[in-house]
């Protein structure tokens, strides 16, 4: 019998938040088929429309495996394994970016948008609430009253729209989606304009529960990392625009823990 069915017995369970792909259902079934047979077992997603569901579903061991994002990964990384981490443009970065409608022409930076409306990811997110947390305590605001009024989309895609759309003045979004968006759907993006771009930061990662059995870790590593060595796991990728997977390490997320910190401070 193979390790991870030995081991684990029924099937591989991960996490997912909402996948921004227009073909979801078929890329995750394709996606499975493929995992499920490099690894010998049946593989289940489990989606949830938020960070912090996954993070309590892998917390409690309820789920093996999430693709999470690198702010819930150093504030529970105790309680989870870093896994592996994508590559994107050969490098296992992205960037946060802030947007304005493109009819906004005047914004150059975060600070223009006080006492507007404002539109987050998630409160879990790094590019898409951790990060202008950050800058504006660094610049000396207070995050809390800065702008009129904020509100959560529970998604990257949702940021770019509201504000596409006028429902927000501003957002801060992850950087590949909106380069994922641009190139499948620029009528989204053409909506926008980037104002910055944040400096670069570890690329959220897949994660496995902590007390996963480290032979089950291993097996689950190396698919991850062979993916681009064959055809199947090449093409999986090319849909994602990535270009693999890497080991990484808790250093790439060290510019995130030093954000997390100051923020949570700032709340004492």
């Amino acid at each position: 019998m193979d390790v991870v069915a030995a081991t684990l017995g029924a099937e591989i369970r991960i996490g997912l938040t909402p996948v921004f792909l227009d073909d979801q259902l078929d890329f995750l079934k394709k996606l499975r088929g493929y995992l499920t047979n490099r690894l010998e077992v049946p593989v289940s997603f489990a989606q949830r429309g938020s960070y912090r569901e996954i993070v309590e579903l892998i917390r409690t061991e309820k789920i093996d495996l999430a693709w999470l994002c690198g702010y819930p990964y150093v504030r529970f990384k105790r309680e989870m394994k870093l896994l592996a981490v994508p590559l994107y443009h050969g490098n296992p970065l992205y960037q946060s970016y802030l947007i304005v409608p493109a009819s906004d022409t005047k914004t150059a930076t975060l600070l223009d948008l006080g006492g507007k409306m404002f539109a987050y990811s998630d409160p879990d997110s790094n590019s898409g609430y951790l990060y202008p947390q950050y800058q504006l305590l660094r610049a000396g605001e207070n995050p809390a009253s800065f702008f009129s009024r904020t509100f959560f989309t529970w998604g990257h895609r949702k940021v770019i729209e509201a504000v596409g759309v006028g429902l927000a003045q501003g957002g801060a979004v992850d950087g590949y989606v909106w380069d994922m968006l641009a190139s499948v759907h620029p009528e989204l993006t053409a909506a926008t304009r980037i104002v910055s771009r944040s400096p670069e930061m570890g690329y959220p990662p897949f994660v496995a529960r902590a007390k996963i059995p480290d032979d089950v870790f291993r097996k689950l590593r190396n698919v991850l990392l062979s993916m681009r060595l064959d055809a199947e796991g090449a093409r999986l990728l090319k849909i994602l625009n990535l270009d693999g997977f890497i080991e990484g390490n808790d250093q790439l997320f060290d510019g995130i823990a030093v954000m997390a910190r100051a923020v949570a401070k700032s709340r004492q």
